[in-house]
């Protein structure tokens, strides 16, 4: 990709093939101003395959788009969801759903450069994310948590 997309046409790949876009006007504006941040999550449950390329194919427009793109992989979720991923394998799993969404990405001819990957363990084990934290006998939840 050479010149850097204009906004207008950073919001045509932003926004096509989508059913509905709600606040357009104010995605607009954030375009003229900066570039946007994309956060996708997924469960490292079982090998990616075929249908993987339906949401890479969005995420692909978006980092066409310039956007700054972060793939949660959420292999503590995976672990948890009866067990699809033994603990053993989370690492693995991982790093073999980052090689492969990086190579659908790269056989579609997509830049990588604003693409990061994090996994939920990286912070969900800490003290900061449990869900109960103690102090001097309160206990309080997280502000990340969600339902």
């Amino acid at each position: 990709m050479g010149d850097a997309p204009s906004p207008e046409e950073k919001l045509h790949l932003i926004t096509r093939n989508l059913q509905e876009v709600l606040g357009e006007e104010k995605l607009k504006e954030i375009l003229k101003e900066r570039e946007l941040k994309v956060y996708w999550g997924t469960a490292t449950t079982g090998k990616p395959h075929v249908a993987y390329f339906v949401p890479m194919s969005k995420i692909a427009d978006f980092l066409k788009a310039g956007c700054e793109v972060t793939i949660l992989f959420a292999d503590l979720h995976a672990y948890l969801d009866n067990m699809k991923a033994p603990w053993e394998l989370l690492e693995l799993r991982t790093s073999y759903y980052e090689n492969v969404i990086k190579a659908m990405l790269e056989s579609i001819g997509v830049p990588l450069e604003k693409l990061k990957f994090i996994k939920g363990t990286d912070y969900q084990l800490s003290k900061a994310h449990s869900m109960w934290e103690s102090n001097d006998e309160e206990f309080s939840l997280p502000c990340s948590f969600q339902p």
